[in-house]
């Protein structure tokens, strides 16, 4: 059985951080590429960054410079660390993981963030 559970989550004032975690089981997670997506109340679902299994980075414009991605295949864990939040980055953080195809296969349940003004 395949598990994303996600944490880290929580409400910070503009300028904050947080660092967000997602914890996999049931995947080979090595060989996985993992994501990082987020929806915000009445918008679509949206990818913020995503690391394949060989280490490349990509991520949103709107994020660069600010958040970044990390995994750890030893913990089979995947990280985001969000600096400078702004109240745009409000919303609901997926975590995600692909094998074989363009398509994400494995989602977490999410985890709330709020950044107040």
């Amino acid at each position: 059985q395949v598990q994303l559970v996600e944490s880290g989550g929580g409400s910070v004032q503009a300028g904050g951080s947080l660092r967000l975690s997602c914890v996999a089981s049931g995947i080979e997670f090595r060989r996985n590429d993992m994501g990082w997506y987020r929806q915000a109340p009445g918008k679509q679902r949206e990818l913020v960054a995503f690391i394949t299994n060989s280490g490349v980075i990509n991520s949103a414009t709107s994020v660069k410079g600010r958040f970044f991605i990390s995994r750890d295949n030893a913990k089979n864990t995947v990280s985001l660390q969000m600096n400078n939040l702004k109240p745009e980055d409000t919303a609901v953080y997926y975590c995600a993981a692909r094998r074989l195809t363009a398509q994400w296969d494995y989602w977490g349940q999410g985890t709330q963030v709020t950044v107040s003004s």
